[in-house]
C-alpha cells in the first residue's frame, strides 16, 4: 500500500484502535484537502467505518499545533448543542505518533458546494433555498450559544474584537506593502473610516471567522448537516460573520466576486437581503450596521489577498505563472474597492 504523506500508519492505526471506539484497523487515509491549511484526511477502518483525521500541515508543526487541540475543543464543546458539528471522537497531542497533533472525527455524509454547476448537480431548487436559510439559522444558533456554559469562555479575548481585528490586518497588509513596494488606497481611507466607526459590541459570541457555504457540509435534504472548518473561530462581535456572509454570498446579478467560483447564483438560492432579514428575525440582533460588518469583510479579505500576492510576487512561494499573480493583483482591487463603496454607504 503506498504511504500516505503526513500519516504514520504504523503509529496511528494502534492509537486509533486503543483511543476511537469501534475503531478497528487496518485502514486506508485518503488526503481530502491540503494546502497551507491545516490537512484533513478520510479515514476507513476494516469494519468500513468512516472517519475524518485533521492534523498541521507539513513543515509547520510548531506553528501550527495548538489549532489541533483548539479545533477539537470547539467541535467538542458544540457537538451536545443544536450546532451541527460532526461527533469529536478523539484528540492525540503526542507527537511521538504522527509527527503532529491530530484530532479525529466522525464521518458526515452530504455535498460540499463550491460552484453554481456543483449546486445545480446536487440539490434541487427547493434544496438550495433550504440550504441557504438553514445556512442562516445555523449561524444564528452559533452566535446564540452561551460560551461559558459550553466550556468555551476562555477561547479568546471578549472585548474590542473589531479594535484588535482591524490592527491585525492592517499589520499584515503593511508588511506585504514592504514587499511589494505598492500601495492600494482604497485599503488605507477604508481602515481610517473603520476604526472611526467601531459600532458598539454586545456580549461576546462565538465568531466562525469564515463561514460561507462551502465551508458547511450540506446534507441530501439541503440542511446544514454540519459546519466545518473552524480554524478561525474566536470570541468577539458575532455581526463580523454576518458582513462576511454577505460578502461571500452572491445574487445573480452582482458583478464579480469574492470567491473565484460563486456558488449562490445557481436558481433556488435566497437572496442576500433575504438572508439578512432571516438572521435580524432568527437572532433578533439589530443588523443595520450591517454595511460596517460587509465593508470590513471585504477588507479583510483585500489585506489577507494582498499577502498571497505579495508572497508570489517576490518569489517566495517559488516560481509562478504572471497571470495568476496578476490575478491576485486584480482580486485585491476589487475587494477594496467593494470595501469603499460599503464604507460610502454608511450613515
Amino acid at each position: 500500500m503506498a504511504e500516505v504523506k503526513g500519516i504514520d500508519e504504523a503509529r496511528v492505526v494502534p492509537w486509533l484502535e486503543a483511543n476511537v471506539a469501534g475503531f478497528t484497523g487496518p485502514a486506508t487515509f485518503t488526503l481530502i484537502a491540503g494546502g497551507h491549511s491545516n490537512l484533513t484526511f478520510g479515514v476507513t477502518d476494516a469494519t468500513g467505518a468512516k472517519y475524518v483525521l485533521r492534523r498541521p500541515p507539513l513543515g509547520h508543526v510548531l506553528q501550527s499545533a495548538h489549532d489541533m487541540g483548539r479545533e477539537h475543543k470547539i467541535i467538542a464543546a458544540l457537538n451536545p448543542t443544536n450546532v451541527p458539528v460532526p461527533p469529536a471522537l478523539a484528540f492525540c497531542e503526542d507527537v511521538e505518533v504522527n509527527g503532529a497533533p491530530f484530532y479525529v472525527m466522525g464521518f458526515v455524509d452530504g455535498h460540499i458546494i463550491r460552484t453554481s454547476e456543483v449546486a445545480q448537480e446536487k440539490l434541487t431548487e427547493e434544496q438550495r433555498r433550504i440550504a441557504g436559510e438553514s445556512l442562516v439559522d445555523v449561524l444564528a444558533d452559533i452566535h446564540s450559544i452561551d460560551v461559558d456554559a459550553v466550556g468555551l469562555g476562555d477561547l479568546g479575548k471578549k472585548t474590542d474584537y473589531m479594535q484588535r481585528q482591524l490592527k491585525r490586518w492592517y499589520t499584515q497588509f503593511k508588511g506585504s506593502g514592504e514587499l511589494t513596494k505598492r500601495t492600494v488606497p482604497d485599503v488605507d481611507a477604508v481602515h481610517d473610516v473603520l476604526v472611526n466607526r467601531i459600532p458598539e459590541q454586545g456580549p461576546a459570541a462565538i465568531v466562525h471567522g469564515d463561514y460561507r457555504l462551502d465551508n458547511c457540509m450540506i446534507g441530501f435534504d439541503g440542511n446544514v448537516a454540519a459546519v466545518l472548518d473552524w480554524e478561525l473561530c474566536t470570541l468577539g462581535d458575532p455581526m463580523a460573520d454576518v458582513g462576511l456572509l454577505m460578502v461571500y454570498w452572491n445574487d445573480p446579478e452582482d458583478a464579480g466576486s469574492a470567491l473565484l467560483a460563486p456558488s449562490t447564483t445557481a436558481p433556488g438560492f435566497p437572496r442576500r437581503a433575504e438572508l439578512l432579514e432571516r438572521y435580524a428575525k432568527q437572532s433578533g440582533r439589530d443588523v443595520s450596521e450591517v454595511d460596517y460588518y460587509t465593508a470590513f469583510g471585504y477588507w479583510k479579505l483585500a489585506c489577507i489577498i494582498e499577502g498571497v500576492y505579495a508572497r508570489y510576487a517576490a518569489g517566495v512561494m517559488g516560481s509562478s505563472d504572471d497571470r495568476q499573480i496578476e490575478g491576485f493583483r486584480g482580486q485585491v482591487d476589487f475587494l477594496a474597492a467593494r470595501a469603499k463603496a460599503a464604507v460610502d454607504r454608511l450613515p
